[in-house]
């Protein structure tokens, strides 16, 4: 059991560092096919692909088992690197782009599944946060090296680059965990999950929780990176720099912040959180200077917040769900994918409607705040 979950370790600290290492210049790259104010409608459409795909995963585990599912998308994650770094056409990269965001979140649910799997009778929030720990440390490491591979080689390098980790990670599971045996993943409808969630005040609080996070993510992610290197005037190499300072918190802090969930339960630190990343949030659109150690400590301060939250929202769901339940973990990680469609949708006609890019932080803010009141009611699980 502990040899397979070092075997996960390392597969998912494998195939986080292509994530990492394009995430938050995808944005920027789609830019020189589509205009800026548009790019969302791209990532809505993936995440539209993505959600209905998910709802379909039971199925599929059930037809071709938690290994060969993983190794199918993490397939198509290396085809669709390639494809991004030699295609020259739009419908090339858009499509590799669709694929590939698809394809992560399916490995992201399969990964999950092999990490429930092999933590039970296992202390549950400890080992989530080892997992994202592990997982967040190849995000950092990623930042710090991003921004000087897209200045030597462009964008072509660093999709390439990123590709061969992927090699890594198919070979990973390819050789190893023939031993692992699929749960009976229960074959439940999509209604009847979604009547699931709103029947449980356990279940609906937290989902919600977590996707007000991944809306927060989804939002840095695609216009961070346009702000700093647009408006603020940061090149890539720097903004490499800051963002590596910026995801530290993870590291630091999803391990002990895991344990400590474990003996006080979820609400304190989610509460806590919240109040650390509205602030900090609030204060982005007052930053005139272009000083990297002032941007760099600034979103250090929203990534406190975020890991804070992400942390107690994975230990207090998986506190209730388990491996076989494909279906609610399949649903619980649609809250990515469907920030992706939610937050565009908001940021388009506000893009069109102000003066300035600043102004999403303050709708970021706002969106925020409603979760510090969600978390308000939120009750700790055993």
């Amino acid at each position: 059991m502990k040899h397979n979950r070092k075997i996960i370790y390392l597969a998912g600290f494998l195939f986080s560092i292509p994530i990492a290492l394009t995430s938050y210049i995808n944005s920027s790259f789609l830019e020189n096919y589509i205009d800026k104010n548009y790019i969302g409608v791209i990532y809505i459409i993936a995440s539209i692909l993505t959600i209905l795909g998910l709802l379909k995963m039971p199925k599929l585990l059930t037809y071709l088992g938690n290994r060969s599912t993983i190794i199918l998308f993490s397939f198509l994650i290396f085809l669709s690197l390639i494809l991004l770094a030699f295609g020259n056409t739009v419908f090339t990269i858009l499509s590799a782009f669709i694929v590939y965001f698809i394809s992560i979140n399916f490995v992201i649910a399969s990964l999950d599944i092999f990490i429930e799997d092999f933590s039970k009778n296992s202390p549950i929030g400890s080992l989530r946060g080892f997992y994202l720990t592990v997982i967040n440390l190849a995000w950092v490491i990623a930042q710090f090296i991003s921004g000087s591979i897209i200045d030597k080689s462009s964008f072509l390098g660093l999709y390439l680059f990123s590709s061969l980790f992927m090699v890594l990670v198919l070979f990973i599971f390819i050789v190893f965990l023939h031993d692992f045996k699929d749960p009976e993943y229960k074959k439940i409808s999509t209604l009847k999950t979604i009547k699931t969630f709103i029947q449980s005040k356990h279940l609906s609080k937290i989902y919600f929780i977590n996707f007000i996070i991944k809306f927060f993510y989804s939002w840095m992610v695609v216009y961070t990176p346009i702000y700093l290197h647009e408006y603020m005037g940061f090149n890539w190499d720097k903004i490499g720099i800051i963002f590596g300072i910026m995801l530290l918190p993870f590291v630091i802090l999803d391990f002990p912040l895991g344990k400590l969930s474990d003996k006080i339960g979820e609400k304190k630190m989610l509460f806590i959180g919240f109040l650390i990343i509205i602030f900090s949030v609030l204060i982005i659109p007052f930053i005139k200077e272009s000083i990297l150690w002032i941007w760099a400590s600034i979103l250090f301060a929203t990534r406190m917040g975020a890991a804070t939250i992400e942390v107690m929202s994975e230990s207090y769901f998986f506190k209730i769900v388990k491996e076989e339940n494909a279906d609610e973990i399949s649903f619980f990680r649609n809250t990515y994918p469907l920030s992706y469609i939610i937050a565009p949708l908001f940021a388009i006609p506000i893009l069109l409607l102000v003066p300035s890019f600043k102004y999403l932080f303050f709708v970021l803010g706002a969106v925020l705040l409603v979760g510090f009141f969600i978390t308000l009611r939120v009750k700790d699980v055993k």
